[in-house]
């Protein structure tokens, strides 16, 4: 039976990044034109990758639920931290939130073709093998937050093997918050890792269509907070992804 479904999890699978990539490439013109006759916020831009994810999501037959315990009001900055668990979580970002922001990500997507086009004028490279780089990249994201843009990013930095456990978390995020006294929404993917798995433990199945449960939780207030007790909020931050995690 694990066999069986395998085979069709990873017939899916090819579904899935197959028909990703051909509406990536039918959107790909809309994108850039709205790119260049634009400058930052690419306020169209995003929206029509929202609509683009949508569209990839509902044909690989993945139908988003998002609960919001919170509503992002459209005029606050803010610092938007999801859990990691699988390739679907950055596309359920730009479906689950709906105030534009740049993500900070891999600089390993700057060399996609194509894509990096996009990637580029929107979103942050970060080179984590170069400190110079990645000063680089966090400065970026201090000019994003401070002119209105909310910064998107991934507190584990990767997905990690011990998923759906949540995994070690870098500074970064929690770093950007604290210095621009900028709230914290966390994000909670409930049940990527088994619909599109990226870890040795699931990846084998494949993958497979469902419901998605996403919770977009009450923003952390870092006004209290400083570099000095930076594990008290990554702590107050792992504790709100890890009981609603522990709630489905």
């Amino acid at each position: 039976m694990q066999f069986v479904k395998a085979v069709f999890g990873n017939i899916w699978r090819f579904w899935f990044f197959t028909q990703a990539v051909i509406l990536f490439f039918l959107f790909f013109p809309l994108h850039l034109l709205t790119l260049f006759l634009s400058k930052a916020p690419h306020l169209l831009t995003f929206k029509l990758m929202r609509i683009n994810c949508k569209l990839i999501l509902w044909c690989a037959g993945i139908f988003p639920k998002v609960k919001y315990e919170f509503t992002p009001d459209k005029n606050t900055t803010y610092v938007i931290c999801p859990n990691h668990t699988s390739y679907l979580d950055i596309l359920m970002t730009y479906v689950a939130i709906g105030n534009y922001f740049h993500f900070m990500g891999k600089a390993e997507l700057e060399d996609v073709p194509c894509f990096n086009i996009f990637f580029k004028r929107m979103n942050i490279g970060v080179n984590r093998a170069s400190k110079t780089a990645s000063h680089k990249a966090y400065l970026r994201a201090v000019s994003d937050l401070q002119n209105g843009i909310s910064i998107a990013i991934f507190p584990e930095a990767t997905i990690p093997e011990c998923t759906p456990e949540i995994g070690k978390f870098k500074n970064g995020a929690f770093k950007l918050a604290v210095e621009n006294k900028v709230q914290i929404i966390p994000v909670t993917y409930h049940r990527n890792f088994r619909l599109l798995p990226d870890t040795k433990n699931y990846k084998h199945l494949g993958g497979r269509p469902g419901i998605a449960p996403v919770t977009v939780h009450k923003p952390i207030d870092t006004i209290n907070f400083s570099e000095e007790n930076l594990e008290l909020l990554k702590d107050t931050y792992r504790a709100i992804i890890k009981n609603a995690l522990d709630s489905k």
